[in-house]
C-alpha cells in the first residue's frame, strides 16, 4: 500500500511534482523581502559601500538571468520541459547542466540574493537560502527520484559527476 506522504515508484516516472513549487517559493521570498523592508527595516551599508554592493548585485543578478536563460535554451533544445510538473523526456547533461544538475534554481537563488544587493534590502540574503532549501526539499528531491526511476543509471553516473546547486 502507498503511504501518504510517499508518492508510488510509477507515479515518480510519470511526473516530479503535482504542484509547481520552485516558482511560487522564490515569488513568496521576493515578496517577503519587499515586504519586510517596510515592516521590519534593517540598516543598509552607506555609500561608497552600498556602490560596491550594488555593482556586485547587479552583477550576481546578470549572473543568475543567463543561466536561467542557457539553461532554458538547452532544454528547450533537448525537446524537454521547464516546467516542475511536467516528466523530463531526456536526460540533459549539457550546456549548464554540466556545472550544476539545478541551473535554474540556482540561477533564482542568485536573483534573489541580487536583488538584495542591489535594493539594499537584507531580507533577501537569508531568504535567498531559505528558498533554496525549501525547492530543494519540495521539489529537487523528488525530481531527482523523477530521474533516476525514469534514466536509471545514465542519470546515476550523471549525478556522481555534477553537484547538485554548483
Amino acid at each position: 500500500m502507498k503511504q501518504p506522504n510517499k508518492p508510488a515508484a510509477t507515479d515518480i516516472a510519470l511526473t516530479p511534482n503535482r504542484f509547481p513549487w520552485p516558482p511560487i517559493i522564490y515569488a513568496a521570498a521576493i515578496l517577503i523581502g519587499a515586504l519586510s523592508k517596510f515592516v521590519l527595516p534593517t540598516p543598509w551599508i552607506e555609500s561608497p559601500g552600498s556602490d560596491f554592493l550594488f555593482a556586485i548585485g547587479v552583477l550576481i543578478i546578470v549572473t543568475g538571468l543567463t543561466l536561467d536563460i542557457r539553461a532554458m535554451q538547452t532544454l528547450h533544445a533537448a525537446k524537454t520541459t521547464i516546467l516542475p510538473i511536467k516528466g523530463a523526456d531526456h536526460l540533459v547533461t549539457s550546456g549548464p547542466f554540466k556545472i550544476s544538475r539545478n541551473p535554474i534554481y540556482l540561477g533564482n537563488t542568485l536573483l534573489t540574493f541580487g536583488a538584495g544587493l542591489v535594493f539594499g534590502i537584507i531580507w533577501f540574503l537569508p531568504l535567498a537560502f531559505i528558498a533554496a532549501l525549501l525547492t530543494s526539499k519540495l521539489a529537487i528531491e523528488r525530481e531527482e527520484a523523477h530521474l533516476s526511476a525514469k534514466f536509471g543509471k545514465n542519470w546515476r553516473d550523471y549525478a556522481q559527476k555534477v553537484r547538485r546547486w554548483f
